[in-house]
């Protein structure tokens, strides 16, 4: 290896997903390859290294082996597994902070956030995980700022991915660091994968937080999906819930973590949602169906919620008609 190779390290800790551990090698190749096409000196190459969690420690297991150079980024891949009990990893977690310390970029994909999280290296932080674990994220780091609509942040010496085939965005991202836009658009090319700019928010589902123990709150969120297309004030939330109305908003944000209206409002976006992915009903007639009289402001906030156009949506999402 020249002193100029660009070192990716990977680390399989336990329960990482193998997809992501593979696919980002596999991302890693082909933009040598680009790179190759287009003529960019050899010493300019991303040579991937691997690294495992055993009982004394962190090892590196690269077949080829690569010595003590540094590395320019290490990776924490997403898992299926529950990793966000950071208790036993002490030792991860030092070598983690050192590796940091060395100027190592560190980067996360889904769950590999929460492994970033227990080494005190995000606080203060804005970063982005699963959407689905937004809210844990927050309650265990609460110094952390969690931001789930994004798919990528990019904090300079720490970049978080959010879902767990971000991978391919983070992959593309550290490709244009190292090797240039160029190169990176040729690596999406020829993987047949969107380079980064997308956002998490166009994917996710609302999930309202039900299992928060307030039975006034609870009986007004059921009524919620049951009359969202309706007029509803919050005046009338608060009466459902039998509660005098600043007490009420106190008690719906705490329970819930969004005010009374911008509840409202995930609810009937979740609901025009399905509409685009399963009618051929028009976007006028959606806005109408969810509550709103007016297909612009619809509009508006649809795009402010899921970062697409209803129109744009549809085409990402919705069920292909035959003619």
């Amino acid at each position: 290896m020249t002193i100029e190779s660009i070192s990716i390290g990977i680390l399989a800790y336990e329960g990482a997903q193998p997809a992501a551990i593979h696919g980002l090698a596999d991302l890693f190749a082909v933009a040598n390859g680009r790179a190759d096409h287009r003529g960019i000196e050899p010493s300019r190459r991303l040579l991937v290294r691997h690294f495992s969690e055993t009982q004394s420690g962190i090892v590196e297991t690269t077949p080829s082996g690569s010595g003590n150079d540094r590395l320019y980024t290490l990776i924490l891949p997403s898992s299926l597994n529950d990793v966000s009990d950071g208790a036993g990893h002490a030792a991860r977690q030092a070598w983690l902070k050192a590796r940091h310390a060395e100027g190592t970029l560190l980067a996360s994909v889904c769950s590999g956030a929460f492994i970033l999280g227990q080494t005190g290296l995000l606080a203060g932080r804005r970063v982005t995980t699963h959407w689905a674990s937004r809210y844990r994220m927050a309650c265990l780091y609460p110094d952390v700022r969690v931001d789930a609509d994004k798919l990528l942040i990019d904090g300079g010496d720490i970049i978080t991915a959010g879902g767990l085939m971000a991978w391919t965005d983070l992959g593309l991202l550290i490709v244009e660091r190292t090797l240039g836009h160029a190169v990176m658009l040729d690596t999406a090319r020829f993987l047949l994968i969107d380079p980064p700019g997308r956002e998490q928010r166009s994917y996710q589902t609302f999930l309202p937080r039900l299992l928060h123990g307030d039975d006034a709150i609870l009986k007004v969120q059921h009524w919620l999906q049951a009359s969202f297309a309706t007029h509803v004030t919050v005046s009338a939330m608060a009466a459902r819930a039998g509660l005098e109305e600043r007490t009420f908003l106190r008690r719906f944000t705490r329970a819930t973590g969004l005010k009374p209206n911008e509840y409202l409002q995930q609810v009937r976006i979740s609901e025009a949602r399905a509409l685009l992915e399963t009618s051929r009903l028009a976007v006028e007639q959606i806005a109408h169906a969810v509550g709103y009289e007016d297909a612009n402001a619809f509009r508006k906030l649809f795009m402010r919620i899921t970062a697409l156009k209803p129109v744009e949506y549809r085409q990402r999402f919705g069920r292909q008609w035959s003619a």
